[in-house]
C-alpha cells in the first residue's frame, strides 16, 4: 500500500455517511439489476456509475472495489429475509419465505445466483468479499430460522442435514435450469422444500438425525 492509499483511507471511511440511505438503496439496486443484465465480468464501475447518476470517485469513496461494492449490495438488498419469519414450524417458515416470490422474480433472483457461482470460479476477490461479507455474518438469517427449529424439538441439534442445507437450497436454483431447462417457480420449490429439505432434516436415517 503507498503512502497516498494509506492517507486516503480514512477519508474513505468517514465519506460513507455522505450517502443517504435512500441513495445507497437506490444504488444497490441498480447494481444488481445490471449484474442481471450483463454478469458480474462485464460489470464496470463506469457502468454503475453511468445507470446511477453518480460519479465514480463517489462510487470509490464509499466501496473500495467492485467486488466490495457487488457484496454489500447483495447483503443490504436481500436483508434478514428468513430470520424475520417465524411461523411456529420448519415447514411453515420455508413455505412463507417462498410466498414472498413470485415466479418472475424466481427467475430473476435464479439468473442472479447462476451469474455469480460462475463468476466466483474466476474472481478471487469476489469470492472472498461474498464470503466476509455474506455467507460468514449470515445475514439472510438462514441459521437462525434453524436454530428456532433446534429449539422447537422439530431437529435434532446433531443432525447432519443441518450443515448443508444452504447448499441444497442453491442447488435447486442452479440445477433446475440445467437438468430440465426450466427456472424454478413457486410450485416446484415447495415440493422441493417437503421432498428433500424438510425430511433431511426431520427424519432419523442410521448414524445421522
Amino acid at each position: 500500500m503507498t503512502a497516498t492509499e494509506q492517507t486516503t483511507t480514512p477519508r474513505k471511511r468517514r465519506s460513507r455517511s455522505r450517502i443517504s440511505p435512500e441513495r445507497e438503496a437506490e444504488l444497490y439496486a441498480a447494481v444488481l439489476d445490471l449484474l442481471r443484465e450483463v454478469g458480474y465480468e462485464a460489470l464496470t464501475m463506469d457502468a454503475i456509475a453511468t445507470r446511477t447518476r453518480c460519479s465514480k470517485a463517489t462510487l470509490y469513496r464509499q466501496w473500495t472495489s467492485k467486488p466490495e461494492l457487488v457484496a454489500q449490495a447483495l447483503r443490504q438488498t436481500k436483508g434478514n429475509v428468513v430470520g424475520d419469519i417465524d411461523t411456529g414450524s420448519l415447514r411453515g417458515d420455508f413455505h412463507e419465505l417462498v410466498g414472498q416470490l413470485d415466479d418472475e422474480e424466481l427467475r430473476r433472483e435464479t439468473a442472479l445466483v447462476r451469474g455469480l457461482i460462475h463468476a466466483v470460479h474466476t474472481q478471487p476477490d469476489l469470492l472472498r468479499a461474498l464470503r466476509d461479507l455474506i455467507v460468514a455474518p449470515d445475514p439472510t438469517g438462514l441459521e437462525e430460522i434453524l436454530r428456532r427449529a433446534v429449539d422447537r424439538g422439530e431437529v435434532r441439534p446433531d443432525c447432519a442435514g443441518l450443515e448443508y442445507v444452504s447448499y441444497v437450497l442453491i442447488g435447486a436454483l442452479v440445477a433446475r435450469p440445467l437438468v430440465a431447462d426450466e427456472p424454478p417457480d413457486r410450485a416446484f420449490l415447495l415440493d422441493y422444500l417437503d421432498a428433500v429439505v424438510l425430511p433431511s432434516l426431520t427424519s432419523r436415517p442410521p448414524s445421522s438425525c
